[in-house]
């Protein structure tokens, strides 16, 4: 047994297995710890991936050689692709899996990775010295060494979960909460605090009357998490149903909110906003009649069902009321009560934006200890921090992301420039060049940054230069064949298009919102001739050349923004002025440029409560 190790990782949901896999396939000796091996990568809340811009942060994890989209195809048994109304930039992945499916293969890439070994404890210590960390102690009292950790540690950090009056301590429902890191850390000069989220109840499908419901099949196409998959979905494909609540149920849900700990004093901490509570849904709006909740299968035989929509904390005999008064749940049986659960946080604007620790060198905080929430927020996460933390061991520039380069790049900006004052989930809102971040694209933007790190292998590296270079061909056919009318006015006209007065080149039938490369394959036969010749992965790259073609003025329009933005972030500023010292500047801004002290001007512009003109003053003191 070896106690010496390169980075070690504490915890093991899905920014731990990230962090563990990119440390590791990088070269780091790397031991994973975990408070239940059997519980690895736990889809604590519903077993899905992916949705609005989480979708968009898995496709990244891929690009970059991470492991999520992979164990997510193999594990589904649903796919859709939401927001298909919407221009490709809004286009959002999302899986429903099978939940032991996924920790069992979660569990077997960890186990068959080289480098990396797994041991089952709990951390109580991190050991530091000189503000460097050195390893950590386990609840066992064995002390492990490394030059860099990397703490995932979820919602156990002095886990508190609530159903009703009943309090529970705990990480997860029947599972131990973690103690003392937070006090150790508050003691370092660390700034922590308290964090809820929550959980609904899950149900016994047998008890469902599924004639009341409304079926919603998932989609079989092409489209797929990993760019490395191209086999058929291996698990059986399940339907998820739609059922909705009513006034009956908002009646009973009324009458226990002085139970509930929401409501009643128990709970202080802050909750998600954007993803309410159903005890919050109708306080927040008393005058709707009715809300949707979805009903998700929790694995490929399963009978187990979890109700999304109806998070709650209320007491047990309040959930079954308010739950048999929905006609397709009139009989239900459940398996568990939802409940609420308290965790601590530390502030992540004392973080670096490679998630190192300003306070302490070589340790990094990845996922819900950060102040954020979902299994894809935390998976990318993971990965940067693993890979820094690996970097940090042997030496090199650490790795970030740009906010036009990746949605994990805005995430981590947002993080450690803005800080969270509720627990923090990605929305396409909030990046400012969505066009160029899209899902389809990922691979484009990251892989050859992962390659040239030594991340990403030669397959996905030769894999992207081929899909490139059949992009382009295909691109280049459409911008110089040229069509007469004669040709093809017959077919546009059957398709509901406006006919050509005189010829054109294909790209601008293409440019058509009518119109696409599929549909024009059948007017044009050299067309569809010329999109045979792809052998593998033939509808992604149409679709990619199609979006490239269709939105490139818009895609160059916001590279150019980009561009300009990008010239601020050349411009470092951090240890090159005392704030407090700069009279000129407003005092919040003296205030916060000491507390976040940016990396540069262009981060500083970013910070709440900085003005253009602060931004202008620190131009000139820079000589610009």
């Amino acid at each position: 047994m070896d106690f010496n190790y390169d980075v070690i990782v504490v915890g093991a949901g899905h920014a731990g297995c990230e962090a563990a896999c990119a440390s590791a396939n990088l070269g780091s000796k790397t031991l994973l710890i975990t408070m239940d091996m059997n519980k690895i990568a736990q889809m604590s809340c519903n077993p899905a991936v992916g949705g609005i811009a989480k979708g968009q942060i898995v496709r990244e994890i891929d690009a970059l050689g991470g492991f999520m989209g992979i164990v997510t195809d193999e594990t589904a048994i649903q796919f859709r692709m939401l927001n298909r109304s919407k221009g490709p930039a809004m286009w959002s992945p999302r899986s429903q899996s099978d939940r032991t499916k996924f920790i069992a293969t979660w569990r077997s890439i960890l186990e068959n990775t080289e480098n990396l070994y797994i041991w089952q404890d709990s951390v109580n210590q991190v050991l530091v010295k000189d503000r460097h960390v050195t390893g950590v102690v386990t609840d066992m009292n064995v002390t492990f060494t490394a030059k860099c950790v990397v703490l995932t540690t979820g919602t156990f950090m002095n886990g508190l979960m609530h159903i009703g009056r009943t309090r529970l301590q705990g990480g997860r429902i029947s599972e131990l909460a973690s103690h003392g890191i937070t006090e150790q850390f508050v003691e370092l000069g660390f700034t922590a605090g308290r964090m809820k989220t929550g959980t609904p109840v899950r149900i016994d499908g047998r008890s469902i009357h599924f004639e009341e419901a409304t079926e919603q099949r998932g989609e079989d196409d092409f489209h797929k998490f990993s760019f490395l998959d191209f086999q058929p979905r291996p698990l059986k494909q399940r339907s998820c149903w739609t059922i909705y609540t009513n006034e009956q149920v908002h009646d009973i849900l009324r009458a226990g909110l002085p139970d509930s700990p929401l409501y009643n004093g128990q709970i202080q901490s802050i909750g998600p906003r954007y993803c309410p509570s159903i005890e919050t849904k109708i306080v927040t709006f008393p005058d709707k009649t009715e809300h949707q909740l979805f009903l998700e299968p929790e694995g490929e035989t399963t009978q187990e069902y979890y109700l999304n929509g109806f998070s709650s904390s209320l007491p047990l005999d309040i959930q079954i009321k308010a739950l048999q008064e929905i006609p397709a749940l009139r009989d239900v049986r459940i398996y568990r009560p939802g409940y609420a659960i308290e965790y601590d946080y530390f502030d992540p604007t004392q973080l670096n934006h490679n998630l190192e620790t300003k306070q302490i060198s070589n340790l990094f905080f990845a996922g819900q200890i950060n102040g954020t929430t979902g299994y894809e927020e935390a998976g990318g996460q993971g990965l940067i921090a693993g890979i820094n933390a690996h970097i940090n061991c042997h030496g090199g520039a650490p790795f970030t992301l740009g906010r036009d380069e990746a949605y994990i790049g805005v995430l981590i900006d947002d993080l450690v420039t803005k800080g969270v004052d509720e627990p923090y989930r990605m929305f396409t809102s909030r990046a400012e060049y969505r066009i160029l971040l899209r899902q389809d694209d990922a691979d484009m933007r990251l892989t050859e940054r992962a390659y040239r790190l030594g991340l990403a292998k030669r397959e996905r590296y030769d894999l992207l230069t081929a899909k490139r270079d059949s992009v382009d061909r295909l691109i280049r056919f459409a911008q110089n064949y040229s069509i007469k009318p004669a040709y093809i006015n017959e077919g546009l006209e059957a398709l509901g298009t406006a006919p050509l007065k005189q010829g054109v080149r294909l790209i601008d039938l293409i440019l058509r919102p009518q119109l696409d490369m599929a549909k024009l394959s059948t007017l044009v036969p050299v067309l569809k001739q010329e999109i045979s010749v792809i052998k593998n992965r033939r509808e992604e790259i149409v679709e990619a050349a199609e979006i490239k073609m269709k939105y490139q003025g818009y895609i160059d329009r916001e590279k150019m923004i980009a561009d300009k933005i990008s010239r601020l972030e050349h411009i470092r500023i951090r240890g090159k002025f005392d704030y407090s010292q700069i009279h000129a500047l407003s005092t919040e801004a003296r205030q916060k440029l000491e507390r976040i002290d940016p990396e540069t001007i262009a981060q500083a512009s970013r910070i709440p409560g900085i003005s253009p003109s602060d931004i202008n003053i620190l131009l000139l003191l820079v000589g610009r």
